[in-house]
C-alpha cells in the first residue's frame, strides 16, 4: 500500500542557481547534493534534494533545461500565505499572482522560481497576518 509521496521532481536549467533559490529564497533545507553518475562524474548532473523545514516530501531539482519553465508538478501549502508572498518578494523572488481568497475556500497565489517554473501556493484558512 502506498503511504506517502517521497519526492517530486522539478525540472531546472541550472541546478546551482535553482539550489540557491530553493534554499535562500524559499528557505528549504538542503538534504543531498551528489553527482548522479557517482563520484567520478563531478561535472555531470547532480542529485539535489531539498525540502521545506520539517516536511516529509522532498523536492528533487532535476537537470532538464528543455522541460524547465512550466507549471510545477505540485502546489505548496503555507501556514501564512500573505507573509510567504511578502517573504518571497523580499528575498528577490517573483510572486506572479498575489494571494487572494479562493472561491473554494482558503487562499491561493502563485510564484515563479529561478528557472521560470510557476507554482501554486495555498492556505486552507487565513491566519492573522
Amino acid at each position: 500500500m502506498i503511504t506517502q509521496v517521497d519526492f517530486v521532481s522539478i525540472n531546472v536549467a541550472d541546478q546551482e542557481r535553482a539550489k540557491r533559490f530553493y534554499t535562500e529564497v524559499l528557505g528549504f533545507e538542503l538534504l543531498s547534493d551528489q553527482p548522479m553518475g557517482g563520484p567520478d562524474d563531478a561535472d555531470g548532473p547532480r542529485w539535489i534534494e531539498v525540502c521545506p523545514p520539517g516536511a516529509f516530501t522532498r523536492v528533487v531539482l532535476f537537470a532538464d533545461a528543455d522541460a524547465a519553465g512550466a507549471f510545477g508538478p505540485c502546489v505548496f501549502n503555507t501556514d501564512d500565505i500573505l507573509a510567504t508572498a511578502r517573504d518571497i518578494e523580499a528575498a528577490g523572488g517573483t510572486v506572479v499572482e498575489q494571494p487572494t481568497e479562493a472561491p473554494w475556500g482558503g487562499w491561493w497565489g502563485r510564484f515563479e522560481d529561478s528557472e521560470g517554473n510557476e507554482f501554486g501556493m495555498n492556505q486552507r484558512s487565513l491566519a492573522s497576518s
